[in-house]
């Protein structure tokens, strides 16, 4: 895995050998494991996400490590790598927990103490496949600090409240809550896989992603062990939402690049006056305008994730840049597609229609690109227009 050089001033946004042979990996696997007849089912089936898809990625490739160190029982790379695969799942809208689960539950876990015995014992239960992990809040949260908190924990670490919209909850076996308790904030851990375990109800949602589940989580004195205190807990969820968030750029990369392809392909198939669609002047700009969009995505995902593998202090003006913009592409990518194939677009059996179902949901969350481009003139010191 490659590792930016720390006297390296500027940022190399090439995807490195390492990063490209990774992507063959995933993508190879996705395109015999995960075609778009295959989510469709999965969506249909009302299952969280495909076990063996994700025992294939997590287990058998080692991805869902990416972000843990070596001596925690990840693969101890860097989230340039995790791009990589996130741009991968975006481009095939994949049923797996990887945002959730080895992104932004890994990286709450890394913002706590490692050398406690229960913190590192979860990561390497992450990292490894053997569990799912979910931090519970509403996905829309933005980053830029821990929001409070909806649940409360006594003395003994029993929890007690209700928090909606987490996505990834659904089939984790871990729960990773911010809670507020006799000593203030607080970030416990739920294993809902134990046996024995109560006072833990999830309450499935119909979301508009059928590929990415939401719940509302209702604690009932349930069970749970405090893993960080007030400050550090507070900076363990900010640190996952930030890295979430920036890493999220990369799936609406990978999400619209599949779009622009598929429809490019499509409209050099379909014939109208004995001529391909393509061909006509209106298409060919609307998808020159589409793919110059894309490398301004391409660019501004890239800077996200190696500032974060970096851990740059220019980290949030990159996330914000990169969500403010990605997210406003994907969109219009997944909506050309549809638009461009015509009747075909609107029906159930061509996929479109779930990218587009994925790029409207990743639109609000992690935070609206307005919310982004609210913090990214605060943070270069822009004043908002007046009237």
């Amino acid at each position: 895995m490659s590792t930016p050089d720390p006297l390296c001033s500027e940022a190399d946004l090439l995807y490195s050998e390492a990063e490209e042979d990774l992507r063959a990996a995933v993508r190879s696997l996705l395109a015999d494991r995960c075609p778009p007849s295959a989510v469709l089912a999965e969506a249909e089936s009302r299952r969280p996400y495909d076990p063996s898809l994700w025992r294939s990625l997590a287990v058998e490739m080692g991805v869902a490590g990416l972000l843990v160190p070596d001596k925690l029982g990840g693969q101890g790379a860097t989230a340039r790598e995790a791009a990589v695969v996130l741009e991968e799942l975006g481009r095939s809208v994949a049923p797996v927990p990887y945002l959730t689960s080895a992104v932004l539950a890994a990286s709450a876990l890394l913002g706590c103490d490692t050398d406690e015995e229960q913190v590192a014992r979860l990561l390497g239960a992450l990292a490894e496949g053997r569990a799912v992990g979910a931090l519970a809040l509403p996905l829309s949260t933005a980053p830029g600090g821990a929001p409070p908190a909806t649940v409360t924990a006594r003395a003994d670490g029993a929890l007690s409240g209700r928090v909606g919209g987490v996505a990834g909850a659904v089939g984790a076996e871990v729960l990773l809550v911010p809670a507020e308790g006799p000593d203030g904030y607080g970030l416990y851990a739920v294993d809902t896989g134990a046996p024995g375990v109560t006072g833990v109800t999830v309450e499935v949602s119909t979301p508009l992603d059928l590929t990415r589940p939401l719940a509302a989580l209702h604690f009932a004195e349930a069970p749970a062990r405090r893993l960080a205190g007030p400050d550090r807990a507070r900076a363990a969820v900010g640190r996952a939402l930030m890295t979430g968030a920036g890493l999220l750029a990369s799936e609406q990369l990978g999400l619209a690049e599949w779009c622009l392809a598929e429809t490019v392909r499509h409209t050099k198939e379909r014939h109208q006056f004995g001529r391909p669609i393509g061909s006509f002047q209106a298409l060919k700009h609307r998808m020159a305008g589409l793919w110059l969009e894309l490398v301004s995505a391409r660019a501004t995902a890239r800077h996200a994730a190696d500032a974060l593998a970096a851990d740059s202090p220019d980290v949030p003006v990159a996330v914000a840049v990169a969500q403010a913009y990605c997210a406003r592409v994907a969109v219009h990518a997944a909506e050309e597609c549809v638009q461009l194939h015509g009747g075909i677009g609107m029906t159930w059996e061509h996929p479109a229609h779930l990218y587009l179902k994925r790029a409207k949901c990743d639109e609000i969350a992690l935070g609206t690109p307005g919310r982004h481009r609210e913090a990214l003139a605060g943070l270069v010191d822009l004043p908002a227009p007046v009237g």
